[in-house]
This record gives structure tokens, sequence and C-alpha cells, in this order.
């Protein structure tokens, strides 16, 4: 596997960031950087085919699944997250693919309504009432994303494999499906990461990186404050990576890198930030979403090979 900006007809996924209403659309608004993010697997990828509103691609070990439902604004999201997470499970679980190792969640207005009502919490009602005990041990590597539109329909993306990846935790912070109370009525099911082989390459794959340390957010109204937190995140991640999995991960080595803005107005400082620590700013998408947690502002999700 190995993803770039680099589009090819037989890629497994190859999504167009300005396109947010598309199949694979996020919903979210492209604001610059990398416009593409092409995922080739080791195998070439065969026709897109859709079954009741899902659909599905497949490549050698690799596959992935994708479905929107509509999820208006007034709507409570989470039996169409339950609805949709029993639609993929039972795509998955019986087929030649049935590990889910990169799970992407978008819908609109995620942090609208207060406690237990806000929707993200909702929202993960939803996923915890359809999932099953293999996707709970561990869960996959994920990130959940608030469109700009209140009414934008519930996106999700799913990578699924023939074998099981390796899931990451990072050190530095509480593992997301082990958070307390305090963050709602059931954790969010996702780990930090993933390391997934495909042929000879391994690649590791961050969930949605924020500025969290224990399970505490740090740095709330400081933008720049919550990148190097999240960075510093990254990085450790990587080294836990490294230790698992046995492969040479390190900022050198990312592919793709996608920073999700919760106001735009905020990334020529985000990018003149990244490109001061020597991120690569080609290979960087910047998109205008909200983050789950309301007091942040930004949050990261890469890719990155290993250094051979």
């Amino acid at each position: 596997m190995r993803v770039s900006d680099r589009s090819s007809p037989d890629a497994l996924l190859d999504i167009d960031f300005a396109d947010a209403a598309g199949r694979l659309g996020s919903g979210c608004l492209w604001l610059g950087g990398a416009r593409r993010e092409v995922w080739q697997a080791a195998l070439p990828a065969g026709d897109w085919q859709a079954d009741a509103g899902l659909w599905r691609r497949e490549a050698g070990a690799l596959g992935v699944l994708a479905l929107r439902l509509p999820l208006p604004a007034s709507a409570d999201p989470a039996g169409a997250t339950e609805h949709a997470y029993r639609t993929l499970l039972a795509a998955a679980r019986p087929g030649p693919r049935p590990y889910l190792i990169r799970v992407w969640n978008y819908l609109g207005a995620i942090n609208a309504g207060e406690g237990d009502a806000e929707r993200y919490r909702r929202f993960c009602v939803g996923r915890d009432a359809a999932v099953d005990a293999m996707f709970r041990d561990p869960p996959p590597a994920a990130t959940a994303i608030g469109a700009p539109k209140a009414d934008a329909p519930l996106s999700l993306l799913a990578l699924c494999s023939a074998g099981p990846g390796i899931a990451l935790e990072n050190p530095r912070q509480t593992p997301a499906w082990q958070y307390p109370r305090e963050y709602g009525p059931v954790p969010p099911g996702f780990s930090r990461g993933a390391v997934l082989r495909d042929g000879d390459t391994a690649v590791l794959l961050a969930s949605g990186t924020a500025s969290i340390v224990g399970h505490v957010s740090l740095h709330p109204g400081d933008v720049l404050a919550q990148l190097d937190e999240s960075l510093a995140n990254l990085e450790v991640l990587l080294e836990e990576g490294r230790r698992r999995a046995g492969a040479d991960f390190h900022p050198g080595t990312l592919q793709a890198l996608r920073v999700y803005l919760r106001d735009p107005a905020a990334m020529p400082a985000v990018a003149a930030r990244l490109a001061a620590r020597g991120w690569p700013l080609p290979r960087i998408a910047f998109l205008h979403g909200d983050i789950c947690r309301r007091e942040l502002d930004i949050e990261l999700e890469g890719v990155f090979g290993e250094d051979r």
C-alpha cells in the first residue's frame, strides 16, 4: 500500500478533497494544500460495486466500503449511525476481508446539543449499539469529524483487510475506548492507529490526533499550541509503531496528512508552523471541519510508510 497525490485508474481509493459531496466526499471543505489522496494497493483494484446504497471496491487482500445516509440537523444521529454500522459489518464480516482496519466518520453539527445529547455522543451511542465483539477487540483506527453544513449526510468509509492489522495506542494518551464517563455514556470506539501490511510493504495509519494528553484536552483557544501537542502525539505514535511492528516509521516517511481546522482563517499560521518544523506541505491537505471536542480547534490524521 502506498498513498500519494497521483491519480490512477486502478487505485483502491482516489479521493478528491474538492469534491466534498461525492461518493468518497467527507462534506469537509478543501482549504488548500494537497488536493488528492490516492491509495494504491499491492494489486490493482476492480470496479466499484453498489449494493443497496453501499459501495465496495476490492484490491487483493484489501477492500473499501462506503456509504452515505441522509441526516437532518434536527435528527438524533444514534439511529442512523446504528443502521450504518450494522450495514457496514454485515457487508464485511462474511466476506474474504472481514477486518476493519481504518474507518472515517463524518456528520454535520457534530458539537450541537448539550451533555449526553451532543450529536457526537449520540453518534458514539449508535456505533456502540451496532458493533460486535470483533470490532471492540481492539477497535479500528478511526476519525470522526463534523462537516461544516449542519445537514451533511452521515458518511462512513472503511478500509478492510483479509487479515488483522496491528492496533496501536499512544502511551501519552488514555485509550479512547477507556475514556471515563465524563465524555459520554459510551466511550469512543477507536484505536490511536494501526499498522497494515500489504504485500511486502507496511504503512502506519494514524487516527484523528488532537491536543489530548491522558484524556484531557490541552491548550483551548490556542490553535498553534494544539498543533504542537498533536504533532508530539503523532511522533510518539510513530515510536510505538516502530516498537510493535519492527518497521521504521518517522515523520520523514509521511505519505499523506490531513489537517482539519475548525476555523479556516487559522490555515496560514498552521501551514507556516508545519513548514517551519519540516513537515512537507505538498503532502498535506487542509480541510474545514469541526473537531469532536468543542474546545479543540485542530485535528490531524496521517499515513506513514516504512523507511527501507
